[in-house]
Parts: structure tokens; sequence; C-alpha cells
């Protein structure tokens, strides 16, 4: 059912058919509007909010002229009350709305504070803005375009545009299926989401370009043959989605590499010989890190992109349709192993002990990436000459059982027939 809500105001205008706007009294504005449509929630630590809410406080009554005003989206607005009152009609999400605030999350925050630190607000007006019947893109366009006074990351404005939403509806299915949770966060501010940069929806992302046999491959002719510091497109196109969809089912096996490298490096700096040491190059035993699924957190602090060159050797496993050339199962612990104790552990030791502790710079080194491909097609290559060579063992014991059959026949005894 759509809910309602009323602002007093001072005085409004009809700007056209479907706009109203008009001076509210700050007093009682309701502070429990929907942030629907909005493209970040607000922060309490930000600088934007701490200016509204000194504005506010000191000075209620030149706050109206100091403050550019609150925009909204209702499915229907109407004054009431001999015109003292506009009353309006927000359709919930559920209900296919996108209503409540488009711009000035920051604003209402401060209202609700100073309400709950007894300020007098009684001379505070603020100017709102009154969009009625907006579409949901319609609602998201004019959040993008609206002046902030900090700036909003690209990230937030990529899921204000709905490019998210297919990597969305593909972790709900996950969920299901694995039995699993997944923390998220796909805009700025998100409440209940951690602010751990692994839980950014942009490391998801990484985790699948590091996967792309395809766009990144050293043996062809292109420039970028390592996903090494890459960037994140600010605009997810028709095509970018097309790829990254027919890369998602990876995202399991790129998310279980994760979490395994991170168990073996907790199992190293945990050993009793290094407790309470840690003789590892980005890594901080001060600190802790969180992970996309919410079974997974660790006791030290690791760079966002640590894992990424691990992940990215595995591309050799792949074909061009992103299908396992071995079975991921049989093969996917032996060679992250194989990878820890012949490459990337002795690499992280060695640039700690040459003084280099920054994890970004670590992990966009071109030569640890080209290490682990390399080792990656040298570890393949040997599994399939194993492959080749178990096969040929057996042909013998093959040939042999089938001249044993011939001879039976030749003697007019039918091996399957045979009593036994």
């Amino acid at each position: 059912m759509p809910k309602t809500w009323n602002i007093k105001i001072d005085n409004y205008f009809q700007a056209n058919p479907n706009c109203i706007i008009a001076t509210a009294h700050v007093d009682s504005f309701p502070t429990d509007l929907p942030l629907e449509p909005n493209i970040r929630e607000a922060n309490r630590k930000s600088a934007t909010y701490r200016q509204i809410f000194d504005s506010l406080t000191t000075e209620p009554a030149k706050f109206f002229s100091r403050h550019s005003g609150i925009v909204l989206s209702a499915n229907k607005a109407k004054p009431v009350k001999n015109k003292t009152e506009l009353e309006l009609e927000i359709l919930e999400a559920n209900e296919g709305g996108s209503d409540g605030i488009i711009n000035g999350g920051h604003t209402v925050l401060a209202f609700e504070q100073a309400k709950n630190y007894k300020y007098d607000l009684t001379q505070a007006r603020v100017k709102i803005t009154i969009h009625i019947g907006l579409t949901e893109e319609s609602a998201k366009d004019i959040a993008l375009a609206s002046n902030t006074t900090t700036p909003v990351d690209s990230r937030s404005k990529v899921n204000a545009r709905g490019d998210y939403k297919f990597i969305k509806q593909y972790l709900v299915q996950l969920e299901r299926a694995e039995d699993r949770k997944f923390r998220i966060a796909y805009y700025q501010n998100q409440s209940g989401a951690p602010r751990n940069a692994q839980c950014n929806v942009t490391h998801l992302l990484k985790l699948l370009y590091c996967l792309d046999r395809n766009k990144y491959n050293p043996d062809g002719n292109k420039r970028t043959k390592h996903p090494v510091g890459m960037s994140l497109p600010s605009n997810i196109t028709d095509a970018e989605t097309e790829r990254l969809t027919a890369l998602l089912p990876l995202l399991s096996q790129a998310l279980w590499i994760e979490q395994r490298l991170y168990e073996i490096i907790q199992d190293h700096i945990s050993s009793p010989r290094r407790k309470g040491s840690n003789d590892l190059a980005s890594i901080d035993i001060r600190k802790t890190t969180l992970l996309p699924d919410s079974k997974y957190s660790f006791g030290f602090g690791a760079p966002t992109d640590l894992a990424l060159p691990i992940i990215a050797s595995y591309r050799v496993f792949l074909d061009n349709d992103y299908k396992w050339i071995l079975p991921f199962n049989e093969f996917a612990e032996d060679f992250l192993q194989h990878l820890w104790n012949n490459y990337f552990r002795k690499y992280l030791v060695s640039e700690k002990t040459a003084g280099n502790t920054v994890g970004t710079k670590i992990s966009r080194n071109q030569e640890i990436w080209e290490s682990l491909y390399i080792s990656a097609q040298s570890y393949l290559n040997s599994s399939l000459v194993k492959m080749v060579n178990s096969s040929k063992s057996e042909e013998p014991k093959v040939t042999q059982g089938a001249n044993k059959r011939a001879k039976r026949k030749s003697n007019g005894i039918n091996a399957t027939t045979a009593p036994k």
C-alpha cells in the first residue's frame, strides 16, 4: 500500500503540472522519507554533512538562503489543510515505485540529528522541489545530474544506471544454490555493507577480468597481456555486460582461490615460529580483512589486489569459451600450493626484506604476473603429458584383453556369454 507523508509549508507554486516547489518547515520535516531514488546514502562523518549541520544549528533563520534545497519524488502531491501542508503519496520499491529523496539525504540526516539534540529549528526553512509521477529511470537520471557538494564515486553512478543488475541477479541465484550470503557494497555509504575494499562490487568485477583469457593473452599480439592495475569502465556497455555474463560462472572459483590464498597466508603468519611476527610484504597483522562471502574474515590486513596475480594465472586452464581444460576441483588446490611455495611466498618475503611494503605496487609488478602465468603454462603442460602417458600405459592392457577375447572367439567361445 502507498504511504503518505505531510510536509508543513509557508507557500508553494506549481512550476509545471508535474512539479511543485515550496518553502517547508524544518522542525516538522519528515526524516523517515525513503532514500530509494538517491544514488548514495548519507554519511554523518562526511564534510558535507558537518557543513549542513553547522549551518542549520548555528543560524537556523538563514538556512533557507544558504542551502540549495531538497529534491523529492512522489507518486502524487496535493495541498491540504488550507494549503499549509503538502500531502505526498509515496510508492515503495516493491510496488514499482522509485519515490522519496532524490537529492538531500545529508540534509535530512542533519534535520534528524538537530532534532535529537533539541536544537530550536522553528525559524528554519528549506526549499523543496517535488517531482510527481517520475519513472525509476527519470528519478535516477535527476539524481545523477544533481549538483552535489562532494563528488559521487563512479561505482554509485554505474549502480544508479542499473548496470550492476546482471551481477546482482547472479549473486541472488548463487546464494540460493550454494546456501551462502554475500556482503557487497554497490554504492557510496551503503548501510549494511562492510567498508572493506574486498566487499566492493568493483572487486568482484576485477576477479572476473583476471580470468578473461581472451582479453588478456600474453601469447597474442595485444598490448594488454596481463590485467595489471586494471581500471574498470565507468559505463558498462551492452557488449561489456555480455562478456562479463559469460565470465560469471567462473566467479565461484575466483572467490574460492582468493579465500584459499588468504587461509594459506593466515596459516603462514600463525605458525608457532612466526606468531607475532610477519615476513610477508603488504600484509598487516594489526588489521583484519573481510571477504565478500560472509563466512570469511581473517586476522590480517591485505591490499585489495593481493590475490589478483594468482587468480589471473588460472586463466591458462581455460579455453576460448571460458571452460576449464582440466576439472577445476582436481587441480586447483595443488596448483595453488605450487604457486605459493615456489613463487608467491618467496616473492612477498623478498619484497619485505627489501623494504617494499606498499601492497598496490607489489601486486602491480609486471614480473610477478608474468612469472605466475609461465608457471601455470608449465604446470598445465606437465599435467597434460601425465594424462597422455597414463592413457598410453593403459593401451597394452586393453590390447592384451582384446587379443584374449579374439582368441576365445576363434576357438568357438563367446566371452560375453561364457559361464562364470
